[in-house]
């Protein structure tokens, strides 16, 4: 599978946010959870690390979002929603990621109104 143009802004920008996310899942009991992981883009997929837990959830529940902070005070943060699929076993374990959704985004008052409604400042990147 090839990368759309959409795809590449979103890796472009996700090598600017770095190789450090946080992989948020849903649990059995419907409660997210939360956890940093080590991503790397294999074509038009991303590649997260994945504990037993974060595995477990993906497995029963494949809808799943990526996170990156701002790199500075007021800046954007980086958000990917995506369906993912665990692949390996044991420590080999990683969760692949199909991206279905990115955006750069923080609060407060957009400086341009998007087509798309953001309700604050963001820049829809996929999706």
């Amino acid at each position: 599978m090839n990368a759309t143009p959409d795809s590449g802004k979103l890796r472009a920008e996700s090598a600017r946010y770095g190789a450090n996310a946080y992989l948020l899942t849903q649990g059995n009991d419907g409660r997210p959870h939360a956890v940093a992981v080590s991503i790397e883009w294999q074509g038009d997929r991303i590649l997260a690390s994945a504990g037993s837990r974060s595995a477990a959830n993906v497995a029963a529940r494949p809808l799943l979002s990526l996170l990156w902070p701002p790199a500075e005070p007021g800046g954007y943060s980086l958000y990917v929603d995506g369906e993912g699929r665990v692949i390996g076993s044991g420590a080999d374990t990683r969760i692949s990621v199909t991206p279905t959704r990115g955006v750069l985004q923080r609060s407060g008052e957009p400086a341009v109104t998007t087509a798309r409604g953001c309700g604050s400042d963001c820049v829809p990147l996929l999706g």
